[in-house]
């Protein structure tokens, strides 16, 4: 397990690296002005189905589901089943692409409300963008189904990689934008179209290689067609509810003024780094690996492998946290202050980035939590716990949004994540899916120490070397934040070996033996 979570958290450090400067890109470009904020609602809105239909619920439903029937009835059986998933869900996409082509004033008329009003451009240039993009949620929902087709025969790589193109294509499109046809939104929304394309190909493409060759079938409700809608079905929203409360945050922050949805955006962005290498890792992995546990009925090491997940993601997640929380500052303004984009924009950028880190480990262990109730073959507890939390996240939305303006939403999401973790928790404890060792709780007050003192740390460094390091430029910024970064990492590493949680000369040794190997 944890060599497939290394593998494709790989792959995602690639792809958010690959995210992180395209994004620079955009604020280089376009700022965090009108312009930058109708773009990012127009791409919000199919990357949301996206993740309910493509990452969520099916995905969650569809992959236990695959490779038992691999497991029990063999590959052409679960061959099948794949092929009539596929018909099923283009066709269900599709209608729904073309119901919201048609409609898509009046849908975006209800989920920007700031948008609305005589003059404000970024309605109509939202309109426009959002009808350019949406026929992405199709193709890459699509492309999540073959992935988890790759994922059910434990070929966790090559669906990782494909999603490398997606910011491949789009920072193609973004230069092409700015210095060949002098229109950088509305290339860049062709190019996230255009990127849908490549990456199903590319994962058609690798499960051709492993013998599964997928063409989508003429969709009838067979005996596993419907069994996989009735576990999908309650799973919809408990399974994407962080990407409905971060369309919530999208929502009320329209109401904010011009430039918050850009600062919210970058903000969740640097966020999402850490939440989508390590969270998703952590998720994808898990879930086939409980189900063959399940399945044997091997319930002590389906609680094993459980417990390993949350160390490995809290090793990782809580050094993130804490160093967002200490630099986010220096971190917005190294990454994404300079064109376009100023001084202002990266101070209020920060503060929702501040507010999004402490949700982090939350957000992470949300992701590790889910698969112990989909191994089980439930799907709807999550989704009764993911109504409750998505109506607290809009309630404190709508109380925090005005005294604390753009730092209000991110932490409406922070807080409700924390409670949608605590309810996963007592449940899968109760259940004894859940059972958390004395040793794993000393070890996770452990690490926890060790990243709260990386963070005194670099906070004290940054003070004596750069007291005013957002507001240094180019490469002496870079460089000076790279240092911090560097010295923040040793000392968390030797606190651990101090602690006696990790053994750094063994961890070398397996590293430098497997890079022989190669």
């Amino acid at each position: 397990m944890l060599k497939n979570l290394l593998t494709v958290s790989g792959w995602t450090t690639l792809s958010r690296l690959l995210g992180l400067l395209r994004d620079q890109l955009l604020a280089t470009f376009l700022g965090a002005g009108p312009v930058q904020d109708a773009y990012l609602v127009a791409f919000r809105l199919p990357n949301m189905f996206r993740r309910l239909f493509g990452e969520g619920a099916f995905n969650a439903a569809f992959v236990p589901q695959f490779s038992t029937l691999l497991e029990q009835q063999g590959p052409d059986r679960a061959r099948h089943f794949a092929n009539e998933a596929m018909g099923a869900l283009i066709l269900w996409l599709t209608l729904l692409m073309v119901l919201a082509e048609i409609f898509m004033p009046g849908l975006l008329w209800l989920v920007t409300p700031g948008f609305r009003g005589g003059g404000n451009t970024r309605y109509a240039l939202a309109v426009t963008l959002t009808r350019i993009m949406f026929p992405y949620m199709v193709l890459i929902c699509a492309t999540a189904l073959v992935s988890g087709v790759l994922n059910g025969l434990h070929r966790f790589g090559a669906a990782a990689a494909a999603y490398v193109s997606f910011n491949i294509v789009g920072i193609a499109a973004i230069l092409l934008g700015a210095f060949v046809f002098h229109d950088v939104v509305t290339t860049s929304a062709w190019g996230i179209t255009l990127s849908g394309f490549v990456q199903l190909g590319l994962v058609l493409l690798a499960a051709k290689r492993e013998g599964m060759t997928l063409i989508p079938a003429r969709p009838h409700l067979s005996p596993d067609l419907k069994h996989l809608i009735r576990k999908m079905g309650p799973g919809l929203v408990g399974s994407g509810v962080t990407q409905l409360n971060l369309t919530v945050d999208t929502l009320i922050s329209t109401l904010l003024p011009t430039g918050a949805v850009s600062w919210l955006y970058f903000a969740d962005r640097v966020n999402q780094l850490p939440l989508g290498v390590l969270g998703a890792a952590a998720g994808t992995t898990l879930l086939p690996v409980l189900t063959r546990h399940v399945a044997a009925r091997d319930h002590a090491q389906a609680r094993a492998s459980l417990n390993r997940a949350i160390e490995y993601a809290w090793f990782l997640t809580i050094p993130a946290t804490f160093g967002l929380l200490a630099l986010a500052p220096s971190i917005m303004a190294a990454l994404f202050g300079y064109g376009k984009f100023t001084a202002l924009d990266v101070q209020y950028s920060s503060e929702s980035l501040r507010a999004y880190a402490l949700g982090l480990p939350a957000f992470v262990l949300i992701k590790v939590f889910s698969p112990g109730f989909f191994a089980h073959g439930d799907t709807a507890t999550p989704v009764r716990i993911g109504f409750f939390t998505l109506a607290l996240n809009f309630v404190l939305n709508l109380l925090l949004y005005k005294p604390l303006a753009q730092i209000g939403p991110p932490l409406a999401s922070a807080i409700a994540a924390l409670v949608n973790l605590m309810l996963l928790g007592i449940l899968l404890k109760r259940r004894e899916i859940l059972v958390p060792s004395a040793e794993l709780r000393l070890r996770l007050l452990k690490v926890t120490a060790a990243a709260a003192l990386m963070a005194l740390w670099v906070l004290a460094l940054q003070h004596l070397l750069a007291p005013t390091l957002p507001q240094w430029h180019g490469l002496p910024r870079a460089g000076m934040l790279a240092l911090l970064m560097l010295t923040g990492a040793l000392i968390y590493l030797g606190a651990l070996q101090a602690m006696g949680i990790a053994d750094l000369r063994a961890i070398a040794a397996r590293i430098g033996k497997r890079f022989q190997r190669r």
